[in-house]
């Protein structure tokens, strides 16, 4: 199990057993790269703190407003309602990385509010940087969100563990994540189902959360066994104007099933 540096592709990676800390993978770990759409998922934990501290509900009502609609990644700009409940906008978020229900909840809940429970997690080289914006403008943040392989390996992990939020609030936090319909990168060794794999099917459960755009791809979560359970966080970011997306793809994929082996061995 291992990646490759090249000079227009760079790497960082960790995997480790949650439960024993055996280590399968690392390269690069405190490498920061561009993670695309990942750090959306320090968004879905500050409103379920939030929540934890009595100080949202996931019942409350939003609207949408013109400027945040983003099409591409996502459902919402499909869709004919305007309001919709927090709970079901971070559905949308931990489901298809909707980047609509992203900008209607980074108003909502505040991105220096998410940046600052971010920093209180302990983390200072991952986190979300930006709303999703489309023309890209000069003085905007040149990404979305950001991180290392360290970091956000030890996010998943720790949620895996119950810690940093409630249980209800765990439970909340995985479902959404648990819905994710990328399999395309590491789990696309799995060989799960991309629509309905949040309990084993057939022999891996897995949550997870991807970011890609044309030039990165980033892919954190759990895959657990009736057995074992494994954090991972892969992230490839290559030269603009390159394409090295196969490749990329095709090292993850390899990544993936290393994890499956150790899950069922």
């Amino acid at each position: 199990m291992q990646v490759h540096d090249d000079e227009t592709m760079k790497w960082s990676a960790k995997v480790f057993d949650i439960d024993t800390g055996e280590v399968l993978l690392e390269h690069s770990v405190d490498r920061v790269l561009n993670t695309a759409s990942v750090g959306k998922i320090f968004l879905l934990h500050t409103v379920l703190d939030q929540v934890d501290r009595g100080e949202r509900v996931l019942e409350e009502q939003i609207t949408r407003r013109p400027s945040e609609i983003i099409d591409n990644s996502g459902l919402w700009y499909l869709l004919q309602a305007d309001t919709l409940s927090v709970y079901d906008i971070c559905t949308l978020i931990g489901a298809v990385s909707d980047n609509a229900a992203t900008n209607t909840l980074c108003r909502v809940v505040g991105l220096d509010a998410v940046q600052q429970h971010t920093e209180r997690l302990g983390y200072r080289d991952s986190g979300l940087d930006d709303i999703v914006r489309w023309p890209m403008q000069p003085g905007q943040s040149p990404t979305l969100s950001h991180g290392s392989a360290r970091e956000l390996a030890d996010f998943v992990a720790r949620i895996a563990r119950g810690e940093t939020l409630t249980s209800s609030s765990i439970d909340v936090f995985t479902r959404w994540l648990g819905a994710g319909m990328d399999c395309s990168m590491v789990a696309s060794a799995f060989n799960v189902d991309p629509l309905s794999h949040y309990y084993y099917d057939p022999e891996v459960w897995l949550w997870n959360k991807t970011g890609t755009i044309g030039c990165a791809r980033a892919d954190i979560g759990v895959a657990m066994s009736q057995t074992r359970r494994v954090a991972y966080a892969v992230l490839a970011n290559w030269r603009r104007g390159d394409d090295r997306r196969d490749e990329a793809l095709a090292q993850m994929r390899a990544v993936g099933e290393g994890v499956r082996r150790h899950l069922l061995e």
